[in-house]
């Protein structure tokens, strides 16, 4: 098993990506700590053979108890998925200045704290994984979803620095960039996303979401999980400050 006696902590964990990290982590044997702000996701926890910690990401001090109780689990954190997210679709001048500022601090301000408070356990024992759920919006931009891009291309540029500063200490930091996967945040998106481009839903994947794609079809949460593994375990050590796509194609354009 590939992460044996490992304890990792995934943000997000009650459905789509992060469910699907935290269940291949646990088959691997690594002890996970699901984190989600629906209870519902305990049952997940259960599932996998871990815990489960409750936090609302949207609150700067939530995040650091988030941290605290983690650390209580198991008096260490080895492997950090910073996967926790949601989307909003607008056009700039018709969006929320209030989600603006949640969605940042969500998917780019929880992350840097959650690295910031768990990195001094890893640097003491040699040892870490830093994986950052980015997107291909990370690297390329769509119209109507400002907030989310903005939050993925500063998650993708804060994981490069990061995996400068701790490399040294044996610890690596990465951004996973999928195109869209087969999630309910995805499936959330539809009926938006008919809306403003004047389309029926059943169009939206093919016209919208595998427009750009080489490979028409949506991509599983699993594969994602598969692809954290690798970069989890001792296989993936000598890969850190990188971008990795799961695109089906999307940026060879």
């Amino acid at each position: 098993m590939e992460l044996k006696d490992k304890v990792a902590l995934v943000t997000g964990a009650g459905s789509g990506i992060g469910r699907a990290i935290a269940e291949v982590f646990a088959r691997e044997g690594a002890y996970v700590i699901v984190h989600d702000l629906k209870p519902e996701a305990r049952a997940v926890a259960e599932a996998v053979g871990g815990a489960f910690v409750r936090a609302d990401l949207g609150e700067m001090d939530a995040v650091r108890r988030l941290a605290e109780e983690a650390l209580e689990v198991r008096g260490r954190v080895d492997v950090l998925v910073n996967n926790a997210g949601f989307q909003h679709v607008a056009p700039v001048e018709d969006f929320p200045e209030e989600v603006w500022v949640r969605m940042l601090q969500v998917m780019l301000t929880a992350p840097f704290q959650l690295t910031k408070y768990l990195l001094p356990g890893m640097k003491a024992r040699g040892w870490g994984r830093i994986l950052n759920i980015a997107s291909v919006h990370g690297l390329v931009a769509s119209p109507y979803k400002a907030a989310y891009i903005a939050a993925k291309h500063g998650l993708v540029g804060f994981t490069k620095t990061v995996a400068h500063e701790v490399g040294r200490y044996g610890i690596t930091v990465n951004a996973i960039c999928p195109a869209y996967v087969r999630t309910p945040l995805v499936e959330g998106q539809i009926a938006e996303q008919a809306r403003i481009h004047g389309i029926a839903p059943e169009e939206v994947v093919e016209r919208v979401m595998l427009e750009f794609a080489a490979i028409k079809r949506l991509i599983e949460p699993e594969e994602v999980a598969e692809l954290a593994v690798f970069l989890a375990s001792e296989r993936g050590r000598s890969v850190t400050g990188s971008a990795l796509t799961l695109d089906v194609g999307w940026t060879a354009r």
